[in-house]
């Protein structure tokens, strides 16, 4: 398949999860502003609708630069940011979640994460911060990000708003079996970052057997593993080829030799481990 094949693929066709579409646009690391904005753009127009980034970034203003410049409604992007560890007090996440509002150039987002639950993170203290921007309507949905199943627990029966989301690293190489089942078990959407382990899923001899099986990239095979997980992937790219590539993985229907082939992987490879992660 060819990248010119990502324009023939509707936005329709990508599955939602309660309204959020289960594949997205990555922006870490996408530090370089028009190079952003410009893959931001170029994701919209593909066909892409969910964008991701957080105010660690540094790239909001990219981004909102990037959902500017294109051809598509901003009604019809599902926009997600995250709040850092350190403007988790709840006065900072009310003056901060604002800030970034004014970056994006948005007067609401769809999703706003506390991206670790970590530092200035207290769970009554921040997530009534998180309500009130709720109940606001400056955020349609408020998720958590690399929460523990216990931490995600706690965090689902103190927030007055619903918990929709909770991002974690996820991938054929890390694929979360208690996370997900945690979020399951709580209604709550499971969000993959680094769904292709900073590239290690392509030198995996499973997943290129599978790529080669249905005449697809090795990136594309490990999109459509995660979307047979319920899981909905924010893969990063910059350049339009990748773009492309990663959209036309919703081309790739897995049967269930293939996820079990994936799924026997004996490697494990965690590539964001911070020292504040709840984990250490």
């Amino acid at each position: 398949m060819g990248t010119d094949d990502a324009e023939t693929i509707a936005p329709e066709m990508c599955p939602s999860a309660n309204g959020m579409p289960m594949l997205g646009l990555g922006t870490w690391q996408n530090d370089d502003a028009e190079q952003c904005a410009e893959s931001v753009r170029t994701a919209l127009e593909t066909g892409y609708r969910h964008i991701d980034t957080a105010q660690a970034y540094e790239n909001e203003a990219a981004v909102g630069e990037g959902i500017a410049r294109a051809d598509v409604d901003r009604e019809e992007v599902f926009l997600a940011t995250k709040v850092w560890i350190s403007n988790l007090a709840h006065d900072d996440v009310l003056e901060t979640a604002r800030e970034s509002l004014d970056r994006l150039g948005v007067e609401y987002v769809d999703l706003l994460y506390v991206h670790w639950p970590s530092r200035t993170y207290d769970p009554a203290e921040t997530l009534a911060a998180f309500s009130e921007l709720y109940d606001e309507g400056l955020v349609e949905n408020v998720g958590v990000s690399n929460f523990q199943p216990e931490q995600l627990e706690e965090a689902v029966d103190v927030c007055d708003a619903p918990i929709f989301a909770n991002q974690v690293e996820l991938h054929p190489l890390l694929p979360q079996e208690e996370i997900r089942e945690a979020c399951d078990d709580d209604d709550v959407e499971v969000v993959g970052y680094s769904p292709l382990a900073r590239g290690q899923v392509f030198d995996q001899p499973e997943i290129q057997a599978v790529a080669e099986k249905h005449d697809a990239s090795e990136a594309q095979i490990s999109l459509a593993w995660a979307r047979e997980k319920g899981v909905t992937a924010i893969p990063k790219a910059t350049g339009a080829d990748h773009i492309g590539d990663n959209w036309e993985s919703l081309t790739v229907e897995l049967d269930r030799e293939d996820v079990d082939r994936i799924d026997a992987i004996d490697e494990t490879s965690r590539e964001v481990d911070p020292g504040f992660a709840p984990w250490n």
